[in-house]
Formats: C-alpha cells, sequence, structure tokens
C-alpha cells in the first residue's frame, strides 16, 4: 500500500543497510540509489533483491545510469529501460527518473515511454526538475505525465534555501502531484521547512560517517577520488528517528 496520503520521511539509502536503517528509524520510504556523491545511481541488482526480500519499507530505486548531467545518450536510455525492467520482476513499489532535453525542459517522450515500461510501479521525478528551465513549466509536464511525486530544493542548493520557491510549487501543484523537498534537510531545520513550505513529505539522507576498522592502512595510494577512503557514509538510525519524530508530532502520528 502506498504512503503516499501520509506524512512521511523518505530516506535516500545508499546500500541494503542504510535502507535497514531507515526503516529502523521509522521511514516509510527509501529512494535506493548509490554513489551518493554523485547524486546517486542506480543501486545493484543484489542490493534491491536483498532489500525487497527483507525489509519492509518501501523501495523506490534511483534509475539513473551515471553522475553528472541528466542528458542521456541513446546506450543511456537503453540502460534505464533495462534497469526498470529489473526492478519491476523485483516487484519494487516505483523507480525514480529524471531526463532533460539539452534545452533544459522535460523530455516529455521518453519519460513517458519509462513511465508506460514501469507499470505496475508507479514513477517518481528526482531533482533533474532543479534543474530544469522552468520550474513551473516543468511542474506542469510532470503532472501531465501523471508523475506521482517530485523532489526538489525548489532549484537552490538546499531545501531551506529554496523554501519560498517550494511554498510557491505546493501551492501551484494544488494536490495534483507531491512536492517532496529534498537536499540538506536534517533534524535542526526541517520544523523550518514544514513552517514555511507547508510540505508534508521530506527526503533526506541521514547519513553519518563510519570509521574503516582496518587495522592496516596504505595512505600513499588511493583507489578512488574521495579525501578520507578509510570511512564511508551509511543511514543514521539515530537521524532519521529524530526526523520521523518531529514530521509525527507535527502531523499528529
Amino acid at each position: 500500500m502506498s504512503v503516499e496520503a501520509i506524512a512521511c520521511l523518505e530516506v535516500c539509502a545508499n546500500s541494503y543497510t542504510s535502507a535497514l536503517a531507515a526503516q529502523n528509524g521509522g521511514a516509510k520510504r527509501v529512494e535506493f540509489c548509490d554513489n551518493l556523491a554523485e547524486g546517486g545511481t542506480t543501486p545493484s541488482y543484489g542490493q534491491i533483491s536483498l532489500a525487497k526480500k527483507n525489509l519492509s519499507v518501501e523501495v523506490w530505486p534511483i534509475i539513473r545510469p551515471r553522475g553528472g548531467d541528466f542528458l542521456y545518450s541513446a546506450i543511456e536510455f537503453e540502460l534505464m529501460k533495462e534497469d526498470i525492467k529489473i526492478c519491476k520482476s523485483l516487484n519494487c513499489e516505483g523507480v525514480v527518473i529524471g531526463i532533460l532535453k539539452a534545452d533544459g525542459t522535460i523530455d516529455k517522450e521518453r519519460c513517458a515511454e519509462l513511465i508506460e515500461l514501469a507499470k505496475p510501479m508507479e514513477v517518481a521525478f528526482h531533482r533533474a526538475f532543479d534543474m530544469s528551465n522552468d520550474m513551473d513549466q516543468a511542474l506542469e509536464d510532470l503532472i501531465s505525465l501523471k508523475i506521482k511525486r517530485v523532489l526538489s530544493s525548489g532549484g537552490a542548493s538546499s531545501a531551506i534555501l529554496g523554501a519560498e520557491k517550494l511554498a510557491q510549487l505546493i501551492k501551484k501543484a494544488n494536490g495534483r502531484i507531491t512536492i517532496m523537498p529534498g537536499a540538506g534537510i536534517n533534524e535542526t531545520n526541517i520544523q523550518q521547512l514544514i513552517d514555511k513550505t507547508g510540505a508534508t513529505q521530506f527526503h533526506a539522507s541521514a547519513k553519518e560517517f563510519v570509521a574503516s576498522k582496518m587495522t592496516f592502512r596504505n595512505n600513499e595510494s588511493k583507489m578512488g577520488s574521495i579525501e578520507d577512503e578509510y570511512r564511508y557514509e551509511l543511514t543514521s538510525v539515530t537521524k532519521v528517528r529524530a526526523l520521523t519524530e518531529i514530521i509525527g508530532k507535527n502531523f499528529n502520528q
């Protein structure tokens, strides 16, 4: 059963472990992804499969073949379609997409193709929306596509900074689509967002750094571009619970 009708927290979970933490902290849904440093890319089959087998929280994988912009090649679009087929075979509740044209408008034709392919799964739209050239028009385009929900920071670097625009978008949407604030949301600012925007659903990674348990460390060599390879990020049960408690108090849950 969809949680769309109730106030809730969606957690951007970068692994099965993070998705489990989100569930244990009271989140109702996870946007399941990998590579948070790149804004999130599609997680592996194994991660999605394990989550669907063992968790009760809704699982919505992001369908994004790479980091960077949201203008995709023909090959990348084929990859997105294959990933949607996988998510459907694993009985995910929905998927999260986002495709733009070179001029910054929503690629309605390609989005429509993915939405049709995803059925009976529902489809949400990620923060590619914030990179569109006209958010008001983009909103109408997503509504016409029957997108369930759109994640947005109001076009700003954080939801707090974009709170005024988010409030305008929510008013403009008028219940035709869910506008879900996201980007930089934590237990110190979510109340301000609730008060300023009128939103009822919120998106946060609620992550913390976990120190490596390696006793031997080669600090001269690096495997990637991150500054410290002897720590990694996971969702924190404590941070999720703090957010869900604030949401619950505001909406009498």
